[in-house]
């Protein structure tokens, strides 16, 4: 079994679809559904569900890749000659809803494997973030991709995928979108944003009647008011912390969910940068760990 089977097959876990890991890969869907083939008939089992309009990862497929995650990394280490020492300065740009989710893990894997990396971290939007990398002012960021698939004169890395989801206030009994809609107000999350594009073209195609709207830019905001009962929204699925103190209704959008890309940017001019490569590796870990932690959440 070749070893790029594996790497293929992590980046189908972490962008989703077959599609979405050739585009990592730069090869044609069918090679990568080719390779999955191989490797299940290596394992002699199934590593996806193919019984909808996209094969889905099983939990062995998780598993597998879970198990030559690490050794992989190892064997890129012996093939560097084991000796490079990393360092520098990284400035990372990540938006604020996925600091939480990626910060400790990168954090912690630059600290133990390359000390001497000085990780400079910034916050602010997709939109803001991105621009800073085009124009040098800091090395990576951490963004909402377009649904255009983004400049083309950086490098957009895949890194995990998030269904938005509707969510209502605790006490609302309304069993589907657009009953929901026609009881309260739709709290938009600002139209100039990748997902609140996203939500709206999702809303103006789906929904036949809407009451009002307010937006905001804040979507820990959102989800406060949805909980106090004054409107829905479509979203991220919001923060697990953030919804213990104001609780809100989930409501799976079905087939027709807005699926947001979350990608690491860089300057196609850092490919070999090794510095930039040391965060991307932290981050591909840090967000496995996280889809672990809520895919076991889950069971």
């Amino acid at each position: 079994m070749k070893l790029e089977t594996f790497h293929t097959l992590e980046a189908v876990l972490q962008t989703g679809t077959f599609a979405g890991a050739a585009r990592q890969g730069n090869v044609t869907p069918s090679a990568v559904s080719m390779q999955m083939k191989q490797l299940e008939q290596y394992l002699g089992k199934p590593l996806f569900d193919r019984s909808g309009l996209q094969a889905r990862p099983n939990q062995l497929a998780h598993e597998v890749a879970d198990t030559m995650r690490q050794a992989l990394q190892n064997l890129e280490s012996l093939r560097a000659g084991g000796g490079l020492v990393v360092e520098g300065v990284v400035r990372l740009g990540v938006i604020e809803s996925l600091q939480p989710i990626v910060l400790p893990g990168i954090v912690r894997y630059v600290r133990e494997r390359h000390p001497r990396l000085d990780l400079r971290l910034v916050r602010g939007r997709s939109s803001s973030l991105t621009a800073s990398v085009k124009a040098g002012e800091i090395d990576a960021a951490l963004v909402a991709q377009p649904a255009s698939g983004g400049s083309a004169r950086l490098r957009w890395t895949p890194m995990l995928r998030r269904e938005l989801v509707m969510i209502a206030p605790p006490a609302a009994t309304e069993s589907n979108v657009g009953s929901l809609f026609r009881q309260y107000d739709w709290i938009r999350y600002d139209r100039n944003t990748v997902s609140g594009a996203m939500a709206a073209q999702y809303v103006h195609a789906h929904v036949a009647e809407i009451r009002g709207t307010l937006e905001f830019d804040s979507a820990p905001a959102i989800v406060a008011m949805v909980s106090g009962g004054l409107g829905v929204s479509i979203l991220q699925g919001p923060d697990p912390a953030l919804v213990q103190n104001y609780p809100v209704r989930l409501v799976r959008l079905g087939r027709a969910a807005p699926v947001l890309t979350l990608a690491l940017v860089t300057r196609k001019g850092d490919d070999d940068n090794r510095s930039v490569a040391a965060v991307r590796d932290a981050m591909r870990l840090a967000l496995a760990a996280y889809q672990r932690q809520q895919a076991a959440g889950r069971h």
